[in-house]
């Protein structure tokens, strides 16, 4: 039977391929260490917790809620932005609560995109950026870029090589994969450029606060004028601990956000009323919940770019995100990302995310997420240190899984 057409569109997930093979591992009785999805492994600091189960007992709060927000959630992401920084927001017009920002990024998709509208997208970044417009009929000019010198020129092609002119410009920094850091000298050079050509700037910020070398990782909102052409993504999942409560935010431009209030009016009734309450108390806090759950991953990053350097595979340390975008090494780079992860799995009991899932510019990395503790971070490096020596001994004994079916 023939696949309808946006599914045809889409490609074969490649994680489901890594999640199945893990999901057989274990069937097995293999310790899988999972350090593919990121899915955060800390719980929700317990004042959230506490704060959810105390209005979850008024029956008022289990009726329908409100899909933009209630107004003290917006109020307290509005507050988050001026303390964090300095930029003034209105909460009625500039704010808007999503499910998650993946929900967020879809969603506005859906409300800006015409068939055939094109749209820059970094490549590799986090799927959503990509297919989130796609299913919504646009068509994606990928950049290969790094925030450095080299990324204006490369959209200043994709702007002259594109027909029709690109309606938006996706950036993600911190990003998702690679862990990339922007500057706002970085931002102030995009948001002249896209204001000169007309272009929407859809900013994902969702790894604004976990850093590691001092410097909080700017809003591209911090930019004089920048919310004429900009909207920003951010999320409580990793921020907070809080990925299952699926809560998010997408504030900027008055005429974006209302655009994606619109939609998102037809979608849903908004997140559960205590967990929206729950979340604004989370956002009027000292930081402190912000603080530990950021000393845990900068721990665990120094703790696994050691481990993995002393098991003779060299990982950047990354300055920002819960990930590793880790060079797959030498011995192996031929195999690509996929065919790497599969042998991980199989030979080391450690899954990764391959580098194919987030574009086909990152098929020679594999991305290590942070949600393991120390000991099993350790665990994992002395079992690749075991499967890098055997390979290294006996290379024709390690192949792929697939050359096994």
């Amino acid at each position: 039977m023939e696949e309808f057409h946006k599914v045809r569109r889409l490609p074969p997930y490649v994680f489901e391929q890594v999640n199945r093979l893990k999901a057989s591992a274990r069937s097995r009785g293999a310790d899988i260490i999972d350090l593919g999805m990121g899915n955060p492994d800390l719980p929700t600091p317990k004042a959230i917790v506490d704060k959810l189960c105390e209005v979850v007992r008024d029956p008022r709060t289990h009726r329908y809620s409100s899909s933009r927000g209630i107004p003290g959630l917006r109020r307290a992401q509005a507050a988050y932005y001026q303390r964090r920084f300095g930029v003034k927001l209105n909460p009625d017009t500039q704010v808007v609560a999503t499910l998650g920002s993946k929900e967020g990024f879809a969603n506005m998709a859906q409300a800006i995109t015409a068939p055939g509208d094109v749209i820059l997208c970094p490549n590799p970044t986090y799927p959503i950026h990509a297919f989130g417009f796609i299913m919504s009929g646009g068509v994606i000019r990928s950049l290969q870029v790094e925030p450095d010198d080299g990324f204006i020129p490369a959209i200043e092609r994709g702007v002259r090589h594109s027909i029709p002119k690109p309606l938006a410009l996706i950036l993600n920094y911190p990003s998702n994969p690679t862990a990339l850091v922007a500057s706002l000298d970085f931002y102030k050079d995009v948001v002249a450029f896209a204001k000169k050509n007309d272009i929407i700037i859809l900013s994902d910020l969702a790894y604004s606060e976990i850093y590691f070398d001092g410097n909080p990782p700017p809003s591209v909102l911090q930019v004089p004028g920048a919310i004429d052409v900009c909207v920003e993504f951010t999320s409580m999942s990793k921020t907070f601990s809080m990925p299952g409560w699926r809560m998010g935010f997408a504030v900027g431009n008055e005429r974006l956000i209302s655009a994606l209030t619109r939609v998102k009016s037809y979608l849903d009734y908004g997140a559960f009323t205590p967990i929206q309450v729950a979340a604004a108390h989370a956002l009027n806090g000292d930081g402190a919940d912000i603080a530990e759950v950021r000393e845990v991953y900068l721990k665990r990053r120094d703790v696994m770019v050691d481990a993995f350097s002393r098991a003779g595979w060299t990982i950047p340390a990354p300055a920002a995100s819960m990930f590793a975008w880790a060079p797959i090494p030498e011995p192996f780079k031929h195999l690509g990302s996929l065919e790497f992860s599969k042998l991980l799995i199989e030979h080391a009991d450690v899954a990764v995310a391959p580098g194919i899932g987030f574009g086909e510019h990152g098929d020679d990395h594999v991305r290590i997420a942070l949600v393991e503790n120390e000991h099993r971070i350790r665990q994992a490096a002395r079992n690749i240190k075991r499967f890098l020596g055997s390979s290294a001994k006996q290379p024709n004994n390690v192949v792929p899984l697939a050359a096994h079916r």
